[in-house]
């Protein structure tokens, strides 16, 4: 993967004792104790991370944790005290005001919380801006303005005004702007934290349409987990300025990397984000090509189990095969596994979310079985293995 934002040991200290903050710093003082001592804030402490070309990055964290200011030094709204951050393996904090302002206006779109549109100014013309500070034509910021209002669901607003428009909608319209201007990385701090329930909804899922069709790098800043476990490809969970863990949402729940982190993910609804490869455990097989019935039998004898499953050479699923229907065939002498297999096993994939599942896993009479795209058996799903993992408790292989 390419690494498209790499931030390298970054620290942020505001204050006028900065001196004395990072000798402080340097001897483990907490940020509380700083701030005693000093009356300065440590924003961020030895922060190191990247953010791969295409993801969806979320960073996350209460009040004071220390995303915001990240996102800020990461398009040089505010200077870093120590550290260094790169984009596109070019260090940021050195540029000039004029290279910094072409990394602005060419790499870099923007996507505020308080929507930034200008009142005076039609919907079209806001998505345009960005094209008009580059001195684009009028036709040609016209059309890739109107091309990005369409994306983001607003054909036929062109002409409307930002008061004519819901929240939403003119959080569609800042989104707009920033894909018109065709921003390499987007960086959205809390963009999505003014609007009520069902509009951050629809804006969750229009973001997800539109980075699964044009892979932006987007640096989401928030604090709701539940909308960082929907929206990230990896999220960051930060604490008065300290980096706690990098993970994948799963992981993140199911791989908690400290006490703090096991707290801040308490309540979460994990059906949303664990997935079937989350809560499957290993399954109890024979081979339909070196086994019969009598070793099936002793099998399911020796692992105490009253079913088992079956596969070719491949590890390809051929069924499922019950322990009395095996035993009556052993009693009428025959040596066909295969004739009493069933074969109406309720399937599903790895990636499957366990909140499509749960219903039919809470009715099935038989496990589900977890297959790969070449139906090589990978796994199955037990109901006490699904609600062990949404009480966070450990599934076991």
């Amino acid at each position: 993967m390419v690494e498209k934002v790499k931030v390298k040991n970054v620290t942020k200290i505001f204050g006028k004792q900065i001196s004395l903050a990072k000798k402080l710093l340097r001897e483990g003082k907490s940020k509380a104790e700083i701030l005693s001592q000093t009356g300065c804030t440590v924003g961020v402490n030895q922060a190191s991370f990247a953010v791969n070309e295409g993801e969806l990055f979320v960073i996350m964290g209460l009040s004071g944790s220390g995303k915001s200011t990240i996102i800020r030094m990461i398009n040089r709204l505010i200077n870093s005290t120590d550290g260094d951050i790169e984009i596109d393996e070019q260090g940021v904090m050195g540029l000039s005001k004029e290279e910094l302002r072409h990394l602005r206006q060419d790499k870099i779109g923007m996507v505020f919380q308080n929507f930034a549109l200008f009142p005076h100014k039609s919907v079209l013309q806001n998505a345009a801006y960005g094209l008009e500070l580059k001195k684009f034509p009028l036709d040609v910021r016209n059309r890739k303005a109107h091309e990005a209002l369409t994306l983001v669901g607003l054909t036929g607003y062109d002409d409307q005004y930002p008061d004519q428009l819901s929240g939403g909608m003119q959080q569609r319209v800042g989104l707009a702007r920033a894909l018109a201007n065709d921003a390499e990385i987007l960086l959205m701090d809390e963009a999505f934290s003014a609007l009520d329930p069902l509009y951050r909804k629809e804006m969750q899922d229009l973001l997800l349409q539109i980075q699964e069709k044009m892979h932006k790098t987007i640096i989401f800043i928030g604090h709701d987990l539940n909308e960082a476990l929907k929206l990230g490809d990896r999220i960051m969970i930060m604490r008065d300025g300290h980096i706690e863990q990098i993970d994948n949402p799963e992981d993140i729940l199911t791989h908690p990397a400290n006490d703090y982190v096991e707290r801040f993910i308490e309540g979460v609804d994990r059906t949303k984000v664990l997935t079937a490869s989350s809560v499957m455990t290993q399954a109890q097989v024979v081979n339909i090509g070196k086994a019969g019935p009598r070793v099936a039998l002793r099998r399911m004898r020796a692992n105490d189990i009253s079913s088992i499953y079956v596969v070719d050479n491949d590890n390809k699923f051929v069924g499922f095969a019950d322990a009395h229907d095996v035993s009556d065939l052993i009693k009428k002498g025959s040596e066909d596994l295969k004739s009493v297999l069933r074969t109406d096993v309720p399937k599903t994939s790895v990636d499957m979310p366990i909140n499509a599942l749960i219903n039919d896993i809470s009715k099935a009479a038989i496990p589900y079985v977890v297959l790969d795209d070449d139906d090589h058996l990978l796994g199955i799903i037990l109901r006490s293995s699904v609600l062990a993992a949404i009480a966070g408790e450990e599934v076991s292989a």
